[in-house]
């Protein structure tokens, strides 16, 4: 089964074509890791499921319906998106920020039902102690915790992350991708933008590698994030070994060639 597929989706802007063609499907009960350099699409991809940007040719279905079918509240239960950069330091309650994630089931509201998917939500992420604080008040770590809080408390079908890891230490960004794991295992199809290959390839159940606007290699992890693979898409070579039988990758040094140009202070 599968809970949103992208179908031939491409986005254009001016003469730049971001997404070209991509076919891709989010199966409900695994992690889809969206890796590749930066340019590749990760972002559109994730916008135009989320109904944030318009697709110029192609369609993104929802358990087989068309996305654009769909009305902004029906979307809006159902996908839930945690966008890579969130305003976060708003003058209210931390707990109250995470509660706008139920504003999309406002037809059929359960206050009890309401605070008890929040408390969920904030425990989950670490923040239960901090509910009542300011949200102004966190760190920007915190903050970041709050805002996926935020996205986890829609309790959607489809949770659509983009580089959630990113302002987090090393503890919380292994406690995030086992929250997200969880997830899936509850039913929920989680896609989740990452730039550390390493989590990708540790914790994703599959791996789709954008290159260029299109996919370049989709499965699983060791077979998505290849040699030849991020040779290609990074101009990288990467170290691997497996450590109680886990995937242990890490970028190791630049390739000569078509590598991005030299960074220099």
């Amino acid at each position: 089964m599968t809970a949103l597929r992208w179908v031939d989706a491409t986005s254009t802007r001016g003469d730049a074509r971001i997404l070209d063609a991509v076919a891709l499907e989010a199966r409900p009960g695994e992690v889809l890791g969206i890796v590749g350099p930066n340019g590749a699409g990760k972002t559109t991809l994730l916008r135009c499921a989320a109904g944030l940007e318009r697709l110029s040719a192609g369609d993104i279905l929802l358990g087989g319906v068309p996305l654009a079918g769909l009305s902004a509240h029906a979307r809006a239960r159902r996908i839930a998106f945690l966008p890579q950069q969130v305003e976060a330091a708003w003058p209210m309650r931390v707990a109250d920020a995470v509660a706008l994630g139920r504003l999309p089931h406002d037809a059929a509201r359960d206050p009890a039902r309401d605070r008890q998917a929040v408390a969920r939500a904030l425990e989950a992420v670490g923040l239960s102690a901090a509910a009542a604080r300011p949200l102004s008040a966190l760190s920007g770590g915190e903050r970041a915790l709050a805002m996926l809080a935020r996205a986890l408390a829609v309790e959607a079908e489809v949770l659509l992350l983009d580089e959630p890891c990113a302002a987090l230490d090393p503890n919380r960004q292994l406690a995030a991708m086992e929250l997200f794991r969880g997830v899936a295992r509850a039913g929920a199809a989680v896609c989740v933008v990452l730039h550390d290959l390493g989590l990708a390839a540790r914790h994703c159940d599959r791996v789709a590698l954008l290159h260029r606007g299109r996919v370049a290699t989709l499965g699983v992890p060791d077979e998505a994030l290849g040699d030849d693979a991020l040779a290609e898409a990074y101009a990288i070579r990467a170290v691997r070994m497996r450590i109680d039988g886990q995937a242990l990758l890490v970028p190791w040094e630049r390739l000569a060639g078509d590598a991005p140009r030299e960074m220099r202070p």
